[in-house]
């Protein structure tokens, strides 16, 4: 039989815990430690005064856990006091985790995540060389075209590595992250909850810290960049021709800017197929605009011209990009052996290009 002494102390104890909500998480011996000191007499003098709720006596901070939050991505920090705020967007840096409590990232990227942001940076540079070829209305390469490509390579490298340390940590080439999960985590504006269809809750916040906003600091930083170097390069060498290639640059950066933050997401997870499938396209496309559609000129004047066979070898480095960003080499054995197929493209325009000869088509 128990005591009416114990019952005494058992159902205050009782009344509190049941008043306590504590974590799956918290460990029990803290728990347990809690309640030794609080309510299980050290000696028999001490029986009667068991019983007293001591007020300074708390359970540990991290044996209570906050009521879970509406929706995907809302969720609840600490404040100064110790208490937990209100359910809303994590701090930038942050990401909730499943128990609406906002974590701070700590991981870093993935392969995939650095193939990414290499996309996104080759694609700018691309876009400069084709402006600059483009403008210089000139088939060959001169010390005056090459001159604006060095300046495109250089100011794209600069931006990137400004970007990185811009990015936490600050001043490393390192990056601090969260882990891309699912699509939607590219995408949390359209995942803000409506609780009881009253008011919106709004949770917005940058899921994929910071894969979303480094794209676009590199975009200013190499529009800066651009703006301070290439000017005066281009009234040097190209005075006439030249600054077409800025002003292009002007309108494809805020383009590129407004399709990353449409469809940044879509970008992240397609990228690889894009590349593969762009690379095929353009390398049969160079191949096109050859007045002489024979394999003897197009293979003589691939391997004579300087600017044609650069643009072959980039358009194979590109090819190959895609095929590691796609299978990210996780049977080195069997990917590394794909990049060995990256100049079947080519070979194949190459070889079936005489049959595609339209003065040779014979219709009824």
């Amino acid at each position: 039989m128990v005591g009416k002494g114990a019952l005494a102390c058992i159902f205050p104890l009782v009344e509190v815990v049941a008043k306590v909500e504590l974590s799956w998480n918290a460990g029990t011996i803290e728990i347990e430690q809690w309640i030794r000191e609080n309510y299980i007499p050290k000696n028999e003098n001490d029986k009667q005064s068991a019983c007293t709720i001591k007020p300074a006596a708390s359970p540990p901070g991290d044996a209570v856990r906050p009521s879970s939050c509406p929706g995907i991505y809302c969720g609840r920090h600490r404040l100064g006091d110790g208490n937990w705020s209100d359910c809303g967007a994590c701090p930038r840096g942050y990401r909730t985790n499943s128990s609406s409590i906002c974590v701070k990232c700590e991981d870093s990227p993935e392969f995939y995540d650095w193939l990414y942001l290499g996309f996104m940076v080759l694609l700018a540079l691309v876009l400069h060389w084709f402006c600059i070829d483009t403008a210089a209305l000139r088939r060959s390469f001169c010390k005056e075209v090459f001159a604006l490509h060095l300046s495109a390579l250089v100011e794209t490298a600069m931006a990137a590595v400004l970007t990185l340390l811009m990015s936490e940590p600050w001043g490393k080439l390192e990056v601090r992250s969260c882990r891309t999960q699912k699509l939607s985590d590219w995408y949390t504006l359209l995942h803000n909850p409506n609780p009881d269809y009253a008011d919106t809750l709004h949770c917005t916040q940058e899921a994929v810290y910071p894969l979303y906003t480094m794209v676009f600091i590199f975009y200013a930083l190499s529009i800066v960049l651009m703006l301070i170097i290439r000017p005066w390069l281009a009234g040097h060498f190209l005075p006439v021709y030249g600054k077409m290639s800025i002003y292009a640059a002007l309108y494809f950066f805020p383009t590129l800017a407004l399709i990353q933050a449409v469809l940044g997401g879509l970008i992240y997870y397609s990228f690889p197929y894009m590349v593969i499938i762009m690379s095929v396209i353009s390398n049969a496309a160079h191949f096109a605009f050859k007045l002489d559609q024979s394999m003897k000129s197009l293979v003589i004047s691939t391997l004579t011209d300087v600017r044609n066979m650069v643009i072959l070898i980039g358009h194979w480095l590109l090819h190959a990009y895609g095929i590691i960003a796609l299978t990210q080499l996780r049977e080195p054995s069997l990917h590394a052996a794909l990049i060995a197929l990256i100049p079947l493209p080519a070979a194949f325009y190459v070889l079936t290009a005489r049959f595609t000869d339209p003065n040779k088509v014979h219709t009824d």
